[in-house]
């Protein structure tokens, strides 16, 4: 009999172990922490990439906890975003969601957490070691449902927003959790006869680049993403080990366009298949590639180190042999006229970038802006009245439009961030931009790796929204990349290809 009962022991015990380290999307198990009246749980639904968490517990606090936990093993730093919300109206006031760091799985084990609770209190709250009281470090957002966690060393940082809006920011130093960590998901009722549950969407997990890295490499793995402009849904529909960039969308909607390792990739967005562009011995192509209005041609921004930097070509869209534009460079091709006639690019012409334009079967290149300064990224509106640009002209990097001649120069972004690559919508009613975070760069650079944002705002003015969080930056969306019916945008984001799952991609 005690053979029996010891073996029955063996075999449940077996079997938590082996539900504990099922994986479950982009996480590596989940369990309950400490001692839970119920049982919590974790759903997640490949088609959508959602996940639905339950769980109980009287809190995490004071000297121990108890919640359910969905986790990845993590070492060294990392970024973790989610956009999460509680499901129905809830019993306990102080029930609460977010991303956790902890150095073990025990109910005393020191961690740190971004939480946003029922009642919409959202902090930064961690014991520092095993056993030890919670400490918190509250925001002054409340009902936060964009949170993210990040960690450089043993200093963590939460950043929170209700979407639409810019973070908030809290950050802890000198927590030392270990190199190791338990990193994922966590919710916890606050009532041991409760179990609650919440939504969770978009989730990305990224480790970002070492800060021992020389500054300008691109090395980080890709992730080609569509996102839905009106909901701020994302999808992931590929991965890539090393560094694509600027994603452009074909007039048929079909594919993608985009630039890596020198090359031009086209990517068909329903089969998933990849496949090299034809450009002939262009083969040193960077991430300022434009298709024409009518989706017949691909404009091309190539490295030529004895014509003086960048140069542009043109090639018919299947591929082929491309035919040079400009005979001088830096040259960097960011807009075709709706007509096709003319191509505008971003040009250094005696250590002075400005915009130029040029036509686009090649000729005399006409210089459109001449205010001291960074002129960089101009692109037309689909009816061809305004040219959009950035410029820094005014110690901010702000978004400027000018008419087709160059003249009417005025400004359309208030400089509250620094803002490069204006994007306009199909219908010509929208821009899309990337902002960059002052306290990360200065005016006149554009880096790889950074916390930056996708805003969108109305042509005819408006407070820009934020439509996207996103570690990236340089190359994240750098041309043109609205889909034909206005409703996506593509876009590239960054991470350490340690953390790249098959789970990252929808529908897998």
């Amino acid at each position: 009999m005690k053979f029996l009962l010891s073996l029955s022991l063996l075999i449940t015990l077996s079997h938590f172990g082996f539900s504990q380290k099922k994986p479950v999307g982009v996480f590596d198990g989940q369990t309950d922490i400490g001692s839970v009246l119920h049982s919590g749980a974790t759903t997640y639904k490949a088609a959508t990439q959602t996940y639905e968490i339950s769980g109980s517990g009287t809190n995490i606090w004071a000297k121990q906890d108890e919640f359910h936990f969905v986790w990845k093993r993590i070492k060294g730093d990392f970024i973790v975003y989610v956009r999460a919300n509680f499901v129905g109206k809830g019993v306990d006031p102080h029930r609460k969601i977010g991303w956790m760091a902890r150095a073990s799985l025990d109910a005393a084990a020191p961690h740190i957490s971004a939480a946003v609770h029922g009642d919409g209190l959202t902090s930064l709250q961690f014991r520092r070691i095993a056993g030890g009281e919670t400490e918190e470090n509250r925001a002054t957002i409340t009902h936060a449902d964009v949170i993210q966690l990040e960690r450089r060393g043993n200093t963590f940082t939460m950043r929170a927003a209700k979407f639409g809006e810019p973070f908030q920011t809290r950050e802890v130093a000198g927590v030392p959790l270990g190199e190791d960590l338990y990193v994922g998901l966590f919710i916890s009722a606050h009532n041991k006869d409760v179990v609650e549950k919440a939504t969770c969407e978009d989730i990305r997990i990224s480790v970002p680049v070492s800060p021992d890295e020389k500054p300008g490499q691109m090395k980080l793995a890709s992730r080609l993403e569509l996102l839905d402009v009106t909901t701020g849904k994302r999808s992931t529909i590929h991965t890539a080990p090393n560094s694509i960039q600027a994603p452009n969308w074909t007039k048929d909607g079909k594919m993608l366009v985009y630039n890596g390792n020198g090359l031009i990739y086209s990517l068909n967005i329903a089969s998933r298949q990849e496949k090299v562009l034809n450009t002939g011995d262009i083969k040193s192509n960077n991430n300022d590639h434009v298709l024409s209005f009518d989706g017949k041609m691909v404009g091309l921004s190539s490295q030529v180190s004895e014509l003086g930097g960048s140069i542009i070509y043109t090639v018919p869209v299947g591929g082929g042999t491309p035919k040079q534009i400009t005979p001088k460079g830096p040259s960097y091709l960011h807009g075709w006229s709706p007509d096709g006639k003319d191509l505008v690019f971003c040009g250094s012409r005696n250590n002075e970038y400005d915009v130029y334009k040029v036509p686009a079967g090649g000729g005399p290149e006409i210089r459109l802006t001449d205010t001291k300064g960074l002129d960089d990224g101009p692109e037309y509106t689909p009816d061809g009245k305004y040219i959009y640009f950035n410029s820094n002209r005014t110690g901010t990097m702000q978004i400027w439009r000018m008419k087709p001649d160059g003249s009417q120069q005025e400004a359309v972004t208030d400089g509250e961030f620094h803002d490069w690559f204006a994007h306009i919508s199909p219908d010509g009613k929208w821009m899309v931009f990337l902002s960059f975070l002052k306290d990360e760069v200065t005016a006149g650079d554009h880096p790889a790796y950074k916390h930056v944002y996708l805003r969108m705002m109305p042509i005819a003015g408006g407070k820009p929204k934020v439509i996207a969080y996103i570690y990236g930056g340089q190359g994240t969306i750098n041309t043109p990349s609205w889909s034909p019916d206005g409703k996506h945008v593509a876009f590239v984001s960054n991470t350490d290809v340690s953390v790249i799952s098959p789970a990252d991609i929808a529908g897998k």
